[in-house]
């Protein structure tokens, strides 16, 4: 009973949380032509006592399976092309669990928004790295000899192996940090406000095919261009608050903006020329608690993580 409660607790919560839309509000809201999709039926087959959480991230191997984050009793899900269950792994490494991305190498990189790390595993779910403390929140301070996170979102991979982290979620400085792919720190940049180089909740990451740095800057409305030496170039400004960064196999940029519940095709100049997608309670297909992370198939369906409404999304071309 005590689990019901703060299960249902957790959900009001969510529902009444600052920024969440019941309904489309033009004002937090692109205008673009549709993208061509429409929401379907996930069709993920699930074994008996296996159930999926508040799914955060999707992301999907070269084998064309897909791995979906989620903040239930099983964190990291594996499901082949058709949608079957193969396994779980990660099973009480998380405190809530945030961002997914497979790297070049096929390793699986995760991050812990509350439990303050970065973990790389490889797809046995054996642990091969991990960034950070669990559970202990700080800075990372090569001089001083701290070696801690507070809050990474993401991560994204640089053509030669290196890491960036994109960190500050909520309480923790908005900033992003460069690792080799050993895990050695290399360099940071960052901090609060809204000026070229400084963030408010940072909450994804991405590195182009042109070698662009993108972090999509949430509370600040907005997607900063950097090169991967941290070297501020433009930026792009949104209505709603940018979360989710993704390139398709079409390589295609979209974007997942937050509570205003839509997902982004844009231009090389950060325009948004196409979309999908709406706010709402979500009984109906396609309506967005939170769009929060997103992936493309290939077969061209996009999944979306909803950590409002607490499920995956599935669209197909029309």
């Amino acid at each position: 009973m005590q689990i019901l409660f703060a299960l249902l607790l957790l959900l009001f919560q969510s529902r009444n949380a600052p920024g969440v839309l019941d309904k489309p509000d033009p004002k937090q809201m692109e205008d673009a032509p549709p993208l061509g999709y429409q929401p379907v039926e996930t069709g993920l087959s699930l074994p008996d006592g296996i159930t999926l959480g508040a799914s955060s991230g999707v992301a999907f191997d070269a084998q064309g399976h897909m791995w979906v984050l989620n903040r239930g009793q099983h964190p990291l899900m594996e499901f082949d092309a058709k949608g079957i269950y193969l396994r779980s792994m990660g099973e009480g490494l998380y405190n809530r669990a945030h961002g997914l991305r497979i790297a070049p190498d096929g390793s699986i990189w995760t991050t812990d928004v509350q439990g303050h790390t970065v973990m790389k595993m490889n797809t046995k779910g054996e642990l091969l790295l991990t960034l950070g403390t669990r559970g202990q929140p700080g800075v990372w301070d090569e001089a001083a000899g701290t070696h801690l996170l507070y809050e990474p979102a993401d991560i994204a991979f640089a053509p030669n192996g290196d890491v960036f982290v994109v960190q500050g979620h909520g309480r923790g400085e908005g900033r992003v940090l460069r690792f080799d792919r050993t895990g050695k720190f290399l360099t940071s940049w960052g901090g609060k406000g809204s000026a070229p180089g400084q963030f408010d909740q940072p909450h994804a990451i991405l590195v182009t095919a042109n070698n662009q740095l993108l972090v999509a800057d949430r509370e600040n409305h907005r997607v900063q261009v950097f090169d991967l030496n941290g070297t501020f170039k433009t930026e792009w400004k949104f209505h709603g608050l940018p979360c989710g960064l993704t390139v398709g196999a079409d390589k295609q940029l979209y974007l997942a903006s937050g509570f205003s519940g839509q997902i982004l095709r844009l231009d090389a100049a950060g325009k948004p020329v196409a979309m999908m997608g709406q706010p709402g309670p979500g009984p109906a297909l396609g309506e967005f608690g939170e769009a929060h992370y997103m992936a493309i198939a290939p077969n061209t369906d996009i999944y979306v993580a909803d950590t409002i409404n607490a499920k995956l999304h599935r669209f197909a071309k029309r």
